[in-house]
Parts: structure tokens; sequence; C-alpha cells
């Protein structure tokens, strides 16, 4: 569980990483460097999930070593799949990461929700769904493993 105190906010008691994988988590269907390893320190704290068409066959294999649960969407209505996803576990206890426009309803939905922005970039439905905008993945992961730093850019 990580719990975050955001003054004028509610408390954020979150249980769940949900995460996109291509653009998000990875590049070119290979996880990136320094996500696995920060993935693993976040285990302790969150159930991970990543969600993914699978657009390369890899997340198998790139995440084979990993404690996170992977969801293969259908390559249609993938917006839709990912946010009932995130409402079967409870969207109050979910915090979502990603870039795509097909994760902005995840985003949204999510009581934390971080858009990056890396080598594929990020739509603007992403950015417009998500609380907060990250440059890439690895300073996303250290906004949950460092909560106080998701405070500046949260509070009222």
């Amino acid at each position: 569980m990580v719990e975050i105190e955001v003054p004028g906010r509610k408390p954020l008691s979150l249980s769940d990483l949900v995460l996109d994988y291509n653009g998000t988590l990875a590049l070119d269907g290979k996880i990136l460097p320094g996500a696995a390893q920060r993935l693993l320190s976040l285990a302790g704290h969150l159930r991970l999930h990543v969600l993914t068409a699978d657009t390369f066959g890899s997340v198998g294999k790139e995440l084979a070593d990993l404690p996170c649960r992977v969801f293969v969407i259908a390559t249609e209505n993938q917006a839709e799949a990912k946010a009932e996803y995130l409402r079967q576990l409870g969207p109050q206890k979910c915090v979502a990461i990603g870039n795509g426009r097909n994760d902005a309803l995840m985003l949204k939905a999510a009581a934390l929700g971080i858009a990056v922005v890396q080598a594929e970039g990020a739509s603007v439905e992403a950015l417009f769904s998500a609380d907060v905008l990250s440059r890439d993945i690895l300073e996303a992961l250290d906004l949950l493993l460092n909560p106080l730093r998701l405070v500046a850019a949260l509070r009222s």
C-alpha cells in the first residue's frame, strides 16, 4: 500500500499499479532500462498489472522475472478494455501510468493517473486525462517510490 496525504485533496490509499506496456514501460517491445528494478522495489507495496495488446509479441519474455500480472487486450476497443480492467480492481485504490490515447479512460478513472512522454510521445487525450505528467517511466515510478514528491504537483 502506498499512502499519500495531499493538502486540499482526499488522501490516496493505493494498492494497485496498472501500467500500459508499449510506449510506457517498453519501447519497441523491450522493457526500458531501469524500469524492472523500480518495479521490483514497488512490488513490496503495490500489486503490479501490465495491460497490452502485445504488438511485438514480447511481453511474456520481457516481464517473466517480474511479479506482475500481464493482461493481453484485444486490438479493438482497447481504451474501454483498459478502463474496465481498472474498474474491476477498484479505481479508488489504483494508480495508472500510460501515454496513449487508449490509456486516457484508464488514467482518468484511476485515483492517480500519471502520463509519460517518451520516445513514442503521448496523446493529448492521455495528457489531459492524467493528474500528473512525467518525462519518462523512471520518473513516474520514482514518484511512487518517493510519494512526497507528488505533493507539490497535486496540492490545491
